[in-house]
């Protein structure tokens, strides 16, 4: 049997997760479909067919069960309209047990109401005893698993959605972001960013994800670009380097009895590889 490997995201804007779908017939973009993942059965959507499902087909990979059906869709609105009930309700009990820093921040059925998962963050990240509460809540819902999942401040910020730090009307991470990529303050420093909290600190509190953006560019760029404090060769005559212009791949020159200027990589001849030059032409 040929190999079918189709990706399915299971939110708007979520992680694209691999299955076979070998077993399934005339599968297509656009398609809803039920597979079994971790968190139980779920119903997706299917967001592409990979190209070389033969040098790709991953044995690990589970099945398709089927195609969602019009009552399929019908029951996941239904247990979709009763997330903000199953919050509520967590969010009350939690109140009555007193639990402290632990903030829940959304549920959310499966599409037949058997599983429901509720995730909620905590001031210091550290891991919180909710038993009590997951007992209340399978009481309240006895025909669902009731699983807890904390999450971080990013995932918080992605649910929640809102406005960027830098203005724009919805962030990123509620976007178009499906996956959040590692970042550091290296990355700021390198594109020459102010390290004011306010300047790189986006809504959830921590490093903005867009600083991952461009970092990549920049580092290219300042390969191919002399140092700040290199000697080089100008049209106007020899300088030091003060700054250095990655977007727009030149240097700012201070140049004795002129002052500085700007020149592109082109126009540039580092003075260490003009002095090799000399040296070995004298030689």
């Amino acid at each position: 049997m040929k190999p079918q490997i189709i990706g399915v995201r299971f939110q708007e804007v979520g992680k694209i997760y691999h299955f076979d779908a070998s077993t399934v017939d005339e599968i297509r973009i656009g398609d809803r479909v039920i597979v079994d993942t971790a968190r139980g059965q779920q119903l997706g959507e299917v967001t592409n067919l990979v190209d070389d499902p033969e040098s790709s087909h991953d044995k690990s990979l589970k099945p398709v069960e089927r195609k969602a059906t019009p009552r399929d869709l019908i029951l996941k609105k239904d247990w979709q309209n009763k997330e903000i009930e199953a919050l509520i309700n967590c969010r009350e009990r939690s109140s009555q047990l007193h639990l402290q820093r632990v903030k829940f921040i959304a549920a959310e059925f499966n599409f037949d109401g058997s599983r429901l998962n509720i995730m909620y963050n905590s001031d210091n990240e550290e891991k919180v005893d909710l038993k009590s509460l997951r007992s209340d809540i399978g009481k309240i819902y006895p025909k669902a698993k009731v699983d807890l999942r904390q999450i971080g401040p990013r995932d918080v910020a992605k649910i929640i959605g809102g406005m960027g730090a830098c203005g724009l009307e919805k962030r990123c991470c509620s976007n178009f972001i499906t996956e959040f990529s590692p970042i550091s303050i290296k990355m700021a420093k390198e594109q020459g960013i102010s390290l004011t909290p306010a300047e790189i600190t986006g809504m959830c509190g921590r490093l903005r994800c867009c600083l991952v953006y461009e970092y990549q560019n920049y580092v290219d760029a300042r390969k191919e670009l002399p140092k700040r404090g290199k000697k080089v060769k100008t049209p106007r005559g020899d300088g030091k380097v003060t700054h250095v212009n990655p977007l727009s791949f030149s240097v700012t020159v201070d140049i004795p009895n002129e002052g500085r200027s700007e020149f592109f990589r082109e126009e540039l001849e580092p003075w260490d590889e003009l002095e090799a030059l000399r040296r070995k032409t004298k030689e």
